[in-house]
């Protein structure tokens, strides 16, 4: 196995949970620090993180990732079990494969190698490593970068490797993620027997008018970087169980991914006037998961291109789509964010699986870009 290969099967082993990190970290940690990484372990709530950095000066390039996966499911739909991981028929299968822990490895090899031809590179290289991204996020990145603004130490450029590509690795960069808004809506009426409606309020048909012009409204035309943003229900409530009973209240919870044509601001403005031109009586509870970002071709993501034709030969293509990931907690700090990484089409999935192979050419990518932005004058 190469070492990228062999990194991601040791990372892959340990049952990373989240918020659990299960010494995957200090696996990283053990590597970087014989690279001359300062390593600095920031633990907040339950959360392991780590901020290693190598140099003093800009420009500061960042390796940014998370070492939690999300639960394995029903073990037994498992071809092997998921933190055992096995190579067959040329793919590396186990959870986290693919998100994100080849990944990780890929960057610990690539700074390897580039460090052992390059140690006097210019700038500085870094890592932020988290175990909370497929967990609630705050704990995680968003605290480590509220640590490192308030010291003033500024990222210029942040690859995350997040599992960006579709039917090649390589063929996709995300160079920017849509906002998520959501909201949960409760829709007070009067309970009481079905058959005497005129006795009660029922909330699933005060608030039909208005989800039926929520649903249609062309909230905005999206741009040549970001779709129109999207209203979407994700679950509807109410009743007691019985058939004879009108509810009392009705519980909606819903979600806005909405691009740069908008802001949160202004989707919960004309949600409330929607909501008070039907005359509803309601609570509603708002929960912004991020705002959106947008890295545009520029140094990181023309390095990124140039990098991906050189080892695979392919025409990158950029996109916004999907759902969020850590770089909206770096990106407002100023950074130029981008993500990339392996095929996504088993993430999150029963036999998650990353192309064996894929990793080391992965690890080749990264190699590339750290020489065009930290070599070249």
């Amino acid at each position: 196995m190469s070492a990228t290969l062999e990194l991601a099967v040791e990372l892959i082993g340990r049952a990373s949970v989240t918020p659990e990190d299960e010494g995957c970290q200090e696996l990283m940690i053990a590597r970087l620090e014989k690279l001359g990484f300062a390593v600095e372990r920031m633990r907040f709530g339950e959360v392991d993180n780590f901020w290693a950095r190598r140099g003093a000066s800009a420009p500061l390039f960042v390796f940014a990732g998370h070492t939690d996966v999300v639960p394995a499911g029903p073990l037994a739909q498992w071809d092997s079990p998921p933190f055992q991981p096995q190579i067959r028929d040329g793919y590396l299968y186990g959870r986290g494969s693919a998100d994100m822990k080849g990944s990780l490895a890929a960057m610990v090899t690539a700074c390897e190698r580039f460090l052992g031809e390059h140690g006097d590179h210019r700038g500085s290289i870094a890592f932020l490593i988290t175990s909370d991204e497929e967990g609630p996020g705050i704990d995680g990145t968003l605290k480590v970068m509220e640590t490192l603004m308030k010291r003033g130490e500024s990222i210029d450029w942040c690859l995350v490797g997040e599992p960006s590509s579709s039917r090649q690795t390589g063929d996709v960069i995300k160079n920017g993620r849509r906002g998520s808004l959501g909201g949960r809506l409760v829709v007070h009426g009067t309970q009481g027997h079905i058959a005497y409606p005129h006795l009660a309020r029922n909330p699933v048909h005060l608030f039909a008018p208005a989800m039926a012009e929520l649903c249609a409204r062309q909230w905005d035309n999206g741009n040549e970087f970001f779709p129109p943003t999207s209203f979407q229900i994700s679950n509807i409530r109410a009743g007691t169980g019985a058939d004879n009973v009108i509810p009392g209240e009705l519980e909606v919870l819903y979600n806005f991914r909405y691009s740069t044509e908008t802001d949160d601001q202004q989707l919960r403005g004309i949600v409330e006037d929607i909501l008070q031109r039907h005359q509803l009586a309601y609570d509603l509870e708002w929960r912004l998961s991020g705002k959106p970002f947008l890295t545009p071709p520029g140094a990181l993501v023309d390095a990124m291109r140039e990098a991906i034709a050189e080892v695979t030969g392919l025409t990158t293509r950029l996109s916004t789509d999907g759902g969020t990931s850590d770089g909206r907690f770096i990106a407002p700090g100023g950074a130029q964010v981008a993500e990339l990484g392996p095929v996504n089409a088993t993430i999150h999935k029963i036999n998650e699986c990353v192309r064996a192979d894929d990793l080391e050419k992965l690890s080749l990518i990264y190699e590339r870009i750290l020489h065009k932005l930290l070599t070249s004058p």
